[in-house]
């Protein structure tokens, strides 16, 4: 039984980490081509670009708790200070996507 519920386990991990990016839709597709040379591909924007720009830590509770989703949506489709804004290059269903790919980085 225990050998079982290992397999079954480990079935059950692999699924998930396979579904993972597809639980965000286009979300996690929209980010690595558009926001992972800034914001970095875990979110900490600890990429060069990031740095420069001074961009926030996503993995961070405190960071996550600064804006709301509705807020988010607005940076992503106007863009803000150094950022650009993405309304002519993502749909607003992919925009909502990428930000519930954003609030999946807080820790």
């Amino acid at each position: 039984m225990t050998m079982n519920w290992k397999m079954n386990a480990s079935m059950l991990s692999a699924a998930l980490l396979i579904a993972a990016p597809a639980a965000f839709g286009d979300g996690a597709e929209v980010y690595a081509k558009n926001c992972a040379s800034c914001h970095g591909k875990d979110g900490k924007g600890e990429t060069t670009m990031g740095k420069k720009a001074k961009v926030k830590d996503y993995t961070d509770a405190k960071v996550q708790a600064s804006f709301t989703d509705a807020e988010a949506l607005k940076v992503i489709q106007e863009g803000k200070e150094k950022m650009k804004g993405y309304k002519d290059k993502v749909t607003e269903a992919e925009a909502k996507e990428l930000v519930a790919y954003i609030r999946a980085f807080k820790k």
